[in-house]
This record gives structure tokens, C-alpha cells and sequence, in this order.
């Protein structure tokens, strides 16, 4: 999975031309995009649309903060939706993670971090159950919790989201979005420092940003190259475990090595699909 894309809960009149962008998950927001007056209504367009949507695309529900007046009625209308992905603002603690899930079971969570605290806790957050199945940076809002400025100021913490991820067996993480839908040298040049961190794809806040996503967070034809190279070369020696064989290219190479080269094949075998 390459991109994401946002879409404001009360425009129903973007839901479709969302899921015809091609992103590979769509996120209808009832948080930040949607004002206080259009919270309710949002609501009810976003829970019908995606009860009777019979695509094959992902969607995804961005619900209303933890203490907020609109949260309990977030949950209690998608409890209604099978198996609903339920995108989490402000997650600090696996015991938020509980909450709702005691509220829709069936949930599957994206937990965004987007405090100092959650931060500390991204790996507790990650392993709070089963049925959480990303996590996500929210960076803005973390951003000005840690008091920093640009791309400099958050390395640290996208490096830690990383590791978490991984540690937790949930893969390599999504970016946070780009916010200047006008910027596309921006949008590359921070998706490509992500890349280097680990990230794998991005989110996205209007349809003209996923191109360049896709193009930054696909694998280089010699990555692809070098993975395939090192698969063919571990099948041909009939090693799995154990064991050193030396490529045609003269690079040593280990079974431990195998994991970023089958990642990168299986990406390439999803964005060719």
C-alpha cells in the first residue's frame, strides 16, 4: 500500500471521485476537515456511503478525538459497519486502544501518534491488540507538542514510529501527509527523506498528490534488480537458514538479508497489479 487518501466526511459529493483517484486506501474525515455545525451530518453520509459501497478499494474512517462531545457517537455509528477501519486521533496508551475496541469490536485501527507521550508508547500502542493494524505519525499536531520546526525537527520521531512498526510486526509505516497541495517539489523531497527513514507510501490531502508519491516510494528499477538477483541467486544455492553465499556481483549475502528483497518484490507485484 502506496497511498492513502484523505476526503472530508461532509462532502459526499467527493466520495466517489476519491475511490476513482486510485489511491490504494481512501480515509473519510470526521476530524479536523469537518466544522463543529457539520460534524453530525458527516457523520451519517460517511456511515450510509460506506455501508452500501460494494468496491474493492479500502475505506478507512477518521473518527473525532478522545474527550471530544462527537467520539461516542463516532463509534457507536460505525459499531454498525462490519469489520470498519477506524483511523484513531491522539492515541496515547493501549488502554485507548481498548476503548474502542469495547465500543466496535469489529474495528481494525489505525492508531495516529501525535503527542509526546504517544510517542514514548508507540510500541505499547502498536502490540495493544490484534486488531490494530497501522500506525501512523499525526505531524502536525506533534510537531507543536515537541515545539519544532520542519522536516529536521521530527526525524527522530518518524525514525521511532518506524522501528516501533516493525518491532511490532506491522511493516514498514505510511508518512504523514505533505499539507501544501501546491508544493510537488516539496511533497518529493520530503517523501524521498522518508523513504531513507523507512517509510513505505504516504497520505494524501488532494488527488494530484499521489502521483508523486507513488513515483518516490516505488522501488528503483536497480533495487528491484538487486532483490530478484539475490532471491534467484538464495534459491539457486538451496540455502534457508544458515550459511553465506557470494552473489555474481561479488557481494556476500546472508539468509538475513532476504527480508527487504521479498518486501520489495511483493510491493512491485502490488503496484503492477
Amino acid at each position: 500500500m502506496l497511498t492513502a487518501l484523505y476526503v472530508p466526511a461532509n462532502r459526499p459529493d467527493r466520495f466517489g471521485k476519491a475511490v476513482a483517484a486510485g489511491p490504494d486506501l481512501v480515509v473519510f474525515d470526521l476530524e479536523d476537515a469537518v466544522p463543529v455545525d457539520d460534524k453530525v451530518a458527516a457523520r451519517g453520509w460517511a456511515v450510509a456511503w460506506i455501508a452500501a459501497f460494494t468496491g474493492r478499494t479500502p475505506v478507512e474512517v477518521r473518527v473525532n478525538a478522545p474527550g471530544t462531545p462527537w467520539i461516542e457517537d463516532d463509534l457507536a455509528a460505525l459499531a454498525a459497519v462490519p469489520a470498519v477501519r477506524v483511523r484513531m486521533p491522539k492515541v496515547e496508551s493501549a488502554d485507548d486502544i481498548r476503548w474502542v475496541l469495547d465500543r466496535v469490536p469489529s474495528a481494525r485501527i489505525t492508531a495516529l501518534i501525535e503527542t509526546p507521550l504517544g510517542l514514548e508508547r508507540a510500541f505499547e500502542i502498536a502490540t495493544a491488540d490484534p486488531r490494530v493494524i497501522a500506525v501512523a505519525l499525526g505531524e502536525a499536531d506533534l510537531a507543536s507538542s515537541l515545539g519544532v520546526d520542519g522536516p529536521d525537527g521530527l526525524a527522530w520521531a518518524r525514525g521511532r514510529l518506524v522501528s516501533a512498526s516493525r518491532a511490532a510486526g506491522l511493516g514498514a509505516p505510511m508518512m504523514s501527509v505533505y499539507p501544501h497541495v501546491d508544493d510537488e517539489e516539496g511533497l518529493r523531497r520530503t517523501s524521498l527523506a522518508g523513504r531513507a527513514l523507512g517509510f513505505v507510501g504516504r497520505t494524501a490531502i488532494h488527488p494530484r498528490q499521489l502521483p508523486t508519491i507513488i513515483e518516490c516510494f516505488t522501488p528503483s528499477a536497480t533495487q528491484v534488480a538487486d532483490a530478484a538477483a539475490l532471491l534467484a541467486a538464495v534459491e539457486k544455492a538451496g540455502f534457508t537458514e544458515g550459511g553465506v553465499i557470494v552473489l555474481p556481483d561479488g557481494r556476500m549475502a546472508d539468509p538475513d538479508m532476504l527480508g527487504r528483497a521479498r518486501e520489495i518484490t511483493n510491493l512491485m507485484t502490488q503496484i503492477d497489479r
